[in-house]
């Protein structure tokens, strides 16, 4: 059976230029919009946002089979690669690619670090699919990441944002962000919706059977992820009006680190595990996990850390623009490659 795009996912580049299209027009036409948002905040958290944030993560976490992540440390060899290309080489080139690039934008470097270290659950699942990877090992690779992410975010974000940057003279354009503050924000936007998310997994199933679990309330809460997502970014633009002749040059400048980014990460997830003699459909499993990032999680963060009108959240919000015709080449590429190399 050939696996399609919903039509949701098929057009997600559309929704978001729209969201901003309406963000900006409602910026426009209603004056005291910012205000009116502004009345909805306790302390430095805005609770519509906050909401809108947790809301957006809660369903991909919902979808891990968490009781089946022991199985995928049987396979040694497996585990290990993806560890090694999810959380040391996916990191460093995302930071890397952002100190070439944007070595004079530190706020628009931050933003595209983030989302290096915010590692994907929720479209891989997708993009295996799509190219004919193994859903089974795909689907226990996210559950690792989304245990590991939730675990060691804060530290990377600490270390990749505070630390790194300094080695390279950078440190005078990087803003010192407390570990706490950090910590804080990956607890409450990973930290509450992973425990939503486990415990509907684990509870639900019991109650009403796993076959109506996985074909009536997953899909019932998967486009809440998109709906999330799109009340953010036209939250973020109906603030941001003022600089929208500025976008198409922001855009571009954010789009060609990710799209290198994305390639390099693809081809060399790709031929590492093929020179390891790693099967096609773990293959793909493993190279577009690898590939894909968080970006509900980086613009979560970029939030909380920086305000809903920063440039990290924009190059957040700006991520799954490019991400889904760049992955959705990828995975043709990837069928491509299984031809080429694993014909028989």
């Amino acid at each position: 059976m050939q696996v399609r795009l919903s039509f949701l996912d098929r057009y997600l580049t559309l929704w978001i230029f729209l969201a901003m299209f309406l963000g900006i027009t409602l910026g426009n036409i209603i004056p005291q919009l910012p205000q009116l948002i502004d009345a909805f905040s306790i302390g430095s958290t805005n609770m519509l946002i906050a909401i809108g944030l947790i809301l957006m993560m809660y369903p991909p976490l919902a979808k891990v089979k968490y009781q089946a992540l022991p199985e995928i440390f049987k396979d040694r060899k497996s585990i290990t690669l993806s560890l090694l290309l999810n959380w040391i080489i996916g990191p460093i080139l995302m930071s890397a690619l952002a100190m070439l690039f944007l070595p004079d934008k530190p706020e628009y470097m931050m933003g595209l670090i983030l989302i290096g270290l915010a590692r994907c659950i929720a479209m891989v699942i997708v993009w295996n699919d799509l190219a004919g990877g193994n859903r089974e090992y795909g689907a226990l690779l996210v559950a690792f990441n989304s245990i590991f992410q939730l675990l060691t975010y804060s530290t990377y974000a600490w270390f990749f944002i505070g630390i790194i940057p300094s080695w390279f003279g950078l440190q005078s354009s990087i803003i010192s962000i407390p570990f706490s503050d950090i910590a804080y924000s990956v607890i409450i936007y990973l930290g509450i919706p992973f425990a939503l998310g486990y415990l509907s997994s684990t509870i639900l199933p019991k109650f009403k059977g796993q076959d109506w679990y996985q074909r009536t309330f997953i899909p019932l809460i998967s486009p809440i992820t998109l709906y999330a997502l799109l009340f953010t970014i036209i939250i973020m633009f109906s603030v941001k009006g003022e600089s929208i002749m500025q976008l198409p040059m922001e855009v571009m400048t954010i789009a060609i680190p990710l799209l290198i980014y994305f390639m390099i990460m693809f081809l060399l997830s790709f031929f590492i595990s093929k020179s390891m003699n790693v099967p096609y459909d773990k293959n793909a499993a493993i190279s577009f996990t690898a590939t894909g990032n968080n970006f509900e999680l980086a613009i979560a963060v970029s939030i909380a850390l920086f305000g809903i009108q920063s440039p990290q959240a924009f190059v957040g919000v700006i991520g799954p623009l490019i991400e889904v015709p760049a992955l959705i080449l990828l995975v043709r590429l990837s069928q491509f490659f299984k031809h080429r190399f694993y014909s028989l």
